[in-house]
């Protein structure tokens, strides 16, 4: 019988809990195994998770007797809730609820919770220049992650709080650079002359793993992460050198994005303004060499940028 721990991962099939799984399943030789956990075996990413060696359950955030069941026998868990799919924060916080008492009661040894920064000790909703949201928040998917911390501190089971950030792959979902109408690529983000924290994808999973790894050594505390800190020149002279050609780096206002009428652009707008009032703090609290550390394959921007050229090249 194997002596592998077994490492129990939310998410899955997603951006987060994929790269955990991946992780695992990449380190043969290393110390766990993998139960990837999903709302549906049959699909194909879950087809493709059990074809590479991994164990997938069928259990659902909403559904704690099945989350129970999934993680019995298992040494850690990988707790992340996707606040995209239902736009509340409530939904957000019933799912986090539910995965506390579940590790709970399963008797898990280490809780790996992907979780956020509260927006509102930085912007707290007393603050008129920005719009307060679903009653309470500046930013709901930050600050109902940070709420639900709670819930796993209150649970007493060794919880390490994973703090991510931006993830690099929205520049492959239409906000990276644009044609203008003089020819011109143009890169706009609402951060002035700050720096922006961000992450591949891919790496938050693989330092969930180096987490994990360390053995008890990160229970009860909180580490936050990024791969680097780039201001918004930074971030254009990348895109420029990939793509071959200059872009421009033209920055919008938080008003500006509120105003242009796109889903969450509330929300949005208020995340950003976040991360350019939050700033010293939100940057300084990544520390690079740490993340390092525990993911020694931690890419930089360029490092990504060459791999996704084609998907963040305009048309």
């Amino acid at each position: 019988m194997s002596d592998k721990k077994i490492i129990a991962v939310l998410g899955s099939t997603g951006a987060q809990g994929g790269g955990l799984v991946r992780a695992v399943l990449d380190a043969p030789d290393g110390p766990f195994t993998v139960r990837a956990i999903t709302r549906d075996a049959s699909s194909a990413k879950a087809r493709a998770l059990a074809e590479s060696g991994a164990e997938v359950v069928e259990a659902t955030l909403e559904d704690e007797e099945s989350l129970r069941r999934a993680f019995e026998g298992v040494h850690g868990v990988y707790v992340v809730t996707n606040f995209w799919e239902s736009m509340s924060a409530d939904v957000e916080l019933a799912q986090a609820a539910t995965a506390a008492r579940a590790v709970k009661a399963a008797g898990v040894a280490h809780v790996v919770w992907s979780t956020l920064e509260d927006t509102r000790e930085v912007i707290p909703v007393s603050d008129e220049r920005v719009p307060v949201l679903q009653e309470r928040y500046t930013v709901p998917h930050f600050d109902a992650k940070a709420e639900a911390d709670a819930f796993f501190r209150d649970s007493g089971v060794p919880t390490t709080y994973l703090r991510s950030t931006f993830y690099w792959e929205g520049f492959t979902q239409g906000s990276g650079p644009r044609r203008g109408e003089d020819g011109r690529l143009v890169f706009t983000l609402p951060i002035g002359g700050a720096r922006l924290a961000g992450i591949a994808a891919e790496d938050i999973g693989r330092t969930a793993y180096g987490v994990f790894a360390a053995g008890d050594e990160y229970a009860g505390k909180t580490v936050s992460i990024a791969g680097e800190h780039l201001t918004g020149e930074q971030y254009a002279a990348a895109f420029a050198d990939a793509l071959g050609e200059p872009v421009d780096y033209r920055p919008l206002t938080h008003d500006q994005l509120r105003s242009l009428g796109m889903p969450a652009g509330d929300e949005l707008g208020n995340m950003f303004q976040y991360y350019v009032e939050g700033e010293r703090d939100f940057v300084g609290a990544r520390d690079l060499d740490l993340v390092r550390s525990l993911n020694p394959r931690l890419q930089s921007f360029r490092t990504w940028l060459a791999e996704h050229v084609d998907a963040v090249r305009p048309a």
